[in-house]
């Protein structure tokens, strides 16, 4: 099956830039990720998403998960889910391990579901 590729533009802007200060990330109190290195995506009217570096976040406490989406302008995610001491927080966490060239900054890089964990910005 191809995959229908789309490039950003006037009607589907995507912006990447640097955040401005530290990002954590934490689940039920426990710090997850934290980086001053982490990216800000804004695509079209959608909420801005963190993309911190994976590098910043703890993978003692990441779980690969089989789930996989598409995006036509990003390209393949995977996700993860997160085991606290609570259990797990199923697919709170995802990446584009290959993403198409118009996004190519958030390569190693990872992003959570605002919904699922609690994202600091320190500026």
């Amino acid at each position: 099956m191809t995959r229908q590729q789309l490039e950003p533009g006037p009607d589907h802007p995507i912006t990447i830039t640097p955040t401005a200060g530290r990002v954590t990330v934490q689940v039920a109190g426990r710090t997850i990720a934290d980086s001053t290195n982490a990216l800000t995506l804004q695509e079209a009217d959608y909420p801005a998403v963190q993309y911190l570096p994976l590098a910043d976040v703890d993978a003692e406490v990441l779980v690969r998960s089989d789930t996989q989406t598409y995006c036509p302008f990003k390209g393949d995610a995977s996700y993860y889910s997160v085991r606290t001491g609570d259990g797990e927080l199923a697919d709170a966490i995802w990446t584009y391990e290959q993403p198409y060239p118009a996004v190519a900054e958030i390569k190693e890089h990872a992003a959570f579901y605002a919904d699922k964990v609690d994202i600091r910005i320190e500026v």
